[in-house]
């Protein structure tokens, strides 16, 4: 669905068919430890960037909004894990670094960006 930033992101739900009003971020109600979300947040969120950069079924998000000094503002924090191979993710736009080995051609792809990357 398209969130009020313009960005399509499967976590985000809006209804308001026939009167109903509700608009929210399924990511961040899933996570006790957050603050409420927002619409607004929307705009800072990199999870529909990451969603978009990687389809991987065995990628796992969490989505936390934490105060920032003296709860004045508000930041985003993304976590990311691999549900098969049980890590977390450094960089989630790239994957569990397991999870790309095992697929058959992107070592061309690897190699390819090495020989970009040196000449």
């Amino acid at each position: 669905m398209r969130t009020p930033a313009g960005k399509e992101c499967r976590y985000y739900y809006e209804d308001f068919h026939r009167g109903r009003d509700l608009q929210e971020c399924r990511l961040i109600k899933q996570n006790p430890e957050s603050l409420p979300w927002r619409p607004f947040l929307c705009a800072r969120c990199s999870v529909p960037d990451i969603l978009n950069a990687n389809a991987s079924p065995n990628l796992e998000l969490e989505l936390t909004v934490k105060p920032v000094l003296l709860g004045l503002g508000r930041r985003l924090e993304v976590k990311a894990s691999c549900s098969r191979h049980n890590r977390a993710i450094e960089d989630p736009h790239v994957g569990c670094p397991e999870c790309n080995a095992e697929r058959p051609g992107l070592d061309v792809f690897w190699k390819a960006l090495d020989q970009t990357d040196e000449g």
